[in-house]
């Protein structure tokens, strides 16, 4: 008898990693023939949850190692709680409830959110990894995905033109411990507005399209140098991960050797306890090695495969390259090419990180600040603070931006010469590169003009390490002025409204005599004289209210 089953298919599409540039997983998209099985599963929940768990039957009938995929409404969710079908299906498949990431999707309208909550929950406690999917193309109310707290947010790539409602849902993933992706990319700018956007993964016919068999390899463009500086220093492990090869820790030799023979891919299987823990590392090429002595196979093949494993190395998911870089030089030197397992907060393996990844990444970030920085003062130029601006905008942060120059430094050239001025210059840098810190950046725009980035209450002591200094060249007495526009949360809305607000207070602290300070407040007229012939008591810094110079 004909069913709707009979002319159903599936296609797998790669979600790719941007900065490894390889496949993190595979979506499983249903495909009918005929009918409308889709429409229908939308309105009948025990029809969508069959769908989900015939997408992965179909996933392991290709014998995919990749972790997967599988959508649901989340009107089923919220009627089926924890999506039994899909659950056998992936206990008889033998894969791991944390290798699959359920994709939610819309309508949420009329969904019971209590319910949905209650769903996620289920699912969560099974191990599983939840993704709001079809976030901006889809009826999503923010307030419920914060709720969600999804393991994956997808955005539609029709957003990346709207770059403050991107930056914003940057800012959410970061504060919820989620990845960003970026859905139906198609070209090479917008998967460099994606990269740009801070985005980790992204899916589109760019990469790969949609097709019946998975596809071994995906293509990511090389993308210019200036749109990956753009991207924040310091890079967090979870740009980097890879996919796992998990086993349980019961696992035989023999079935290990066939996990790391069975894909090119594949360097190295962690054994994990029921709880995803990993509990040992088996690295290919020992393992091997060892099988490949003369007794090898014989002695080893029916056995516990972790008894030739080695203790695994693990990274939180919020590691820094360099932490792991340290994990790495900690252990013994014959392991620097294994992998390192990445937990979450359980202890639980969500994939790996490879040194060469990390290490690229790492050598091309040094490659880049280098080529920004100013060669006298070794201080990046505007943009690295501009850049940082806009991130603390976007995060809704109070800041104060500040320019600093030297008063008549022509004269100073002029009368004591460029080596006394170079020398100037670099003095005043050294001194600004002191006060550096995760509240202060500072950048060197040019000739002997600086740009400084600080939280608010970071003016006092700024203020008073160079205006307080006893600057000089070619024996003469040299001051310095200073302007600084002070940003409550909200009143801007990138760096270029900042300049504009900073401009005529540069102008006005130039105007005052001897060593001086201006200082104004996004919002409000006028401003405070902190330091110069009309210096007020007014400070500023401590919020007080702004006087017209």
């Amino acid at each position: 008898m004909h069913t709707w089953s009979d002319s159903l298919r599936f296609a797998f599409q790669p979600v790719v990693n941007l900065a490894t540039g390889a496949a993190a997983a595979l979506e499983i998209l249903a495909r009918p023939e005929s009918g409308d099985v889709l429409a229908r599963a939308q309105r009948e929940p025990e029809l969508d949850g069959d769908l989900a768990a015939l997408a992965l039957r179909d996933a392991a009938r290709r014998e995919s190692l990749l972790p997967l995929h599988v959508n649901v409404f989340a009107g089923t969710l919220a009627d089926l709680g924890g999506l039994d079908a899909l659950r056998r299906a992936v206990r008889e498949a033998g894969r791991l409830p944390w290798e699959v990431t359920v994709d939610v999707g819309p309508p949420f309208t009329h969904v019971p959110h209590r319910a949905l909550l209650e769903g996620v929950d289920a699912l969560r406690k099974e191990g599983f990894r939840v993704s709001a999917d079809g976030v901006g193309d889809g009826d999503v109310p923010l307030r419920l995905l914060d709720d969600l707290a999804p393991d994956l947010i997808k955005l539609d790539a029709s957003l990346l033109s709207r770059r403050a409602t991107v930056r914003a849902m940057r800012t959410l993933c970061e504060e919820i411990g989620a990845l960003l992706a970026v859905e139906g990319v198609e070209t090479e700018t917008q998967c460099a507005a994606a990269l740009d956007a801070g985005a980790q993964l992204a899916q589109g016919d760019l990469f790969a399209p949609a097709a019946r068999l998975p596809a071994a390899k995906v293509y990511v463009p090389e993308l210019r140098p200036a749109v990956r500086a753009q991207r924040p220093a310091g890079p967090t492990v979870r740009d980097f991960v890879r996919p796992a090869a998990l086993l349980p820790e019961t696992a035989s030799a023999e079935q290990v050797r066939r996990r790391l023979t069975g894909a090119a891919e594949v360097t190295g299987v962690l054994l994990v306890d029921a709880a995803g823990v990993p509990v040992r590392s088996v690295q290919r090429d020992r393992f091997l090695l060892s099988l490949s002595t003369r007794y090898g196979h014989a002695l080893y093949a029916d056995r516990p495969a972790a008894r030739l494993g080695d203790r695994p190395r693990t990274v939180g998911v919020t590691a820094t390259a360099w932490e792991v870089l340290d994990v790495v030089a900690d252990g013994e030197h014959t392991r620097t090419a294994d992998d390192v397992a990445v937990v979450d907060d359980d202890g639980r393996c969500v994939g790996v990180v490879r040194l060469t990844d990390l290490v690229r990444a790492l050598a091309e970030s040094r490659v880049e600040e280098a080529a920004g920085l100013n060669p006298l003062t070794r201080l990046p130029g505007s943009d690295a603070v501009t850049g940082e601006l806009d991130r603390w905008v976007a995060q809704g942060r109070a800041f104060a931006l500040s320019w600093l120059d030297i008063d008549g430094f022509k004269q100073v050239n002029d009368s004591a010469g460029f080596a006394a001025g170079d020398e100037l210059i670099r003095s005043v840098g050294q001194a600004l590169a002191r006060a550096e810190s995760d509240a202060v950046r500072v950048g060197h725009i040019g000739g002997d003009d600086f740009l400084v980035l600080a939280d608010p209450e970071r003016l006092g002591p700024l203020a008073a390490a160079v205006l307080d200094a006893p600057w000089s060249a070619g024996g003469e007495a040299v001051t310095l002025s200073l302007a600084t526009v002070v940003c409550p949360p909200g009143s801007v809305l990138d760096h270029r409204q900042a300049a504009a607000l900073l401009a005529p207070l540069k102008k006005a602290a130039k105007a005052r005599s001897g060593a001086s300070w201006v200082c104004g407040q996004a919002g409000r007229e006028g401003f405070d004289v902190r330091r110069g012939a009309r210096a007020t008591a007014a400070a500023c810094a401590r919020g007080g209210a702004p006087t017209t110079g």
